[in-house]
């Protein structure tokens, strides 16, 4: 061990709590027998056979030299084709990053544009992974609280009530994690119309777009007149094609931005692996079918968790994409973190608390789909008789 590391704060402000919450529960599960995790963001479902083959193949042909540090050019290309097709992004391959997953995008970007003491305004709750980028950055976040009544949306009057001299950065995800909410088209043109009054750099996560229920769209906030050169845009393969384990993502951006992220992708972690490039082309390229059978799953799985869970007398907020129920803990009296250890060691059933998505949100559970239908049935069974418990108490 070192005794004097002299490690900065702002690296050792990441291991924060929500993500240590987390590990301990599955840490816990791990330790107990026949547990159905209803927990992790991990697709269940198996990754689609054409892009298994392309990646088979691309290792039979002995294609695992390193790409270019920002992709193959072959990749980018089918990236910006999509991008400007399916999301309207007035993009060119120059304007796009290929990353090892969405999360080292989303870290090659805080590194890039934060400057210690930089505000960043970030929607709550959130996936913790978003503080760790921007605290290892020197960022400082803002947090703008968004709430059930309102279906988690972001409200543009609080973005800019947020916005103060030292604000650089506004993140979107749409749809979110945790909550399933989406931000809608007119919601996304008035906080356009803000970012540009404040000068400020829209940062959006849009890796759950493929997965937004009937009857809400998808609306890319770079798609509006003026936006491209402000915006930044982060995607990838894991969620939507079901290869978490491949480590696939990009980020479109202005060329400066994509430079910027490739001179620190260079001096980290090189480019993404060859092997899982080649699959990520075979998704962008390859039949949808799969894809619109996994929408049709997901679609049927949300459908009977928000049966059983309204049956158990709980509130949610109905998603409106991705795949996690956002459920209202309170009708049992007790703290979501306490009934999440309890449904783990009574029911053998995983959720996360909300606590693991910020700190004021110990009133909710996030409930995941990526279980099978005959799987959360039994899951609501289990829980049933544990919710009942409390809620007659």
């Amino acid at each position: 061990m070192l005794h004097n590391p002299n490690i900065p704060e702002a690296i050792r402000a990441v291991a924060m709590d929500g993500t240590q919450l987390r590990y301990a529960l599955m840490e816990l599960s791990a330790t107990l027998p026949d547990v159905i995790a209803l927990g992790r963001g991990d697709p269940d479902l198996p990754t689609p056979r054409h892009i298994i083959t392309a990646a088979q193949a691309a290792i039979r042909n002995q294609q695992t030299a390193p790409t270019p540090v920002a992709g193959m050019p072959e990749l980018r290309e089918a990236v910006t084709d999509k991008l400007r097709r399916e999301n309207g992004l007035p993009v060119t391959s120059e304007n796009v990053i290929v990353t090892t997953g969405g999360q080292e995008g989303l870290f090659l970007v805080m590194q890039t544009l934060l400057d210690p003491g930089d505000e960043i305004l970030v929607p709550d709750p959130r996936y913790t992974s978003y503080d760790d980028a921007i605290l290892s950055a020197g960022g400082t976040m803002v947090m703008v609280t968004t709430d059930h009544e309102d279906a988690f949306n972001l409200r543009p009057e609080a973005v800019e009530a947020a916005i103060t001299p030292r604000s650089k950065a506004l993140l979107i995800v749409t749809p979110s994690n945790p909550t399933g909410g989406i931000v809608t088209e007119e919601r996304l043109r008035a906080i356009a119309e803000i970012a540009a009054r404040h000068n400020l750099i829209v940062i959006s996560d849009e890796i759950y777009e493929k997965f937004v229920y009937a009857p809400w769209h998808h609306f890319s906030i770079g798609s509006l007149p003026g936006m491209a050169e402000r915006t930044i845009t982060l995607n990838g393969f894991s969620k939507t094609y079901s290869m978490t384990g491949l480590r696939v993502g990009y980020a479109a951006a202005p060329i400066n931005v994509i430079q910027a992220m490739a001179r620190v992708k260079a001096a980290t972690t090189g480019p993404a692996a060859t092997v899982s490039q080649h699959a990520a082309l075979a998704a962008l390229t390859g039949p949808v079918e799969p894809l619109e059978e996994f929408r049709r799953i997901y679609a049927e799985r949300r459908r009977v968790m928000m049966d059983g869970l309204t049956a158990m007398g709980l509130d949610y907020s109905e998603p409106r994409g991705a795949f996690f129920l956002w459920t209202d803990s309170s009708p049992t009296g007790i703290h979501a973190t306490e009934l999440s250890y309890l449904l783990l060691k009574e029911g053998r059933v995983l959720i996360f608390p909300g606590t693991g998505f910020g700190d004021k949100w110990d009133g909710y559970l996030r409930i995941s789909l990526l279980q099978s239908t005959d799987k959360i049935r039994e899951a609501l069974d289990r829980m049933r008789p544990i919710i009942g418990r409390y809620r007659a108490m």
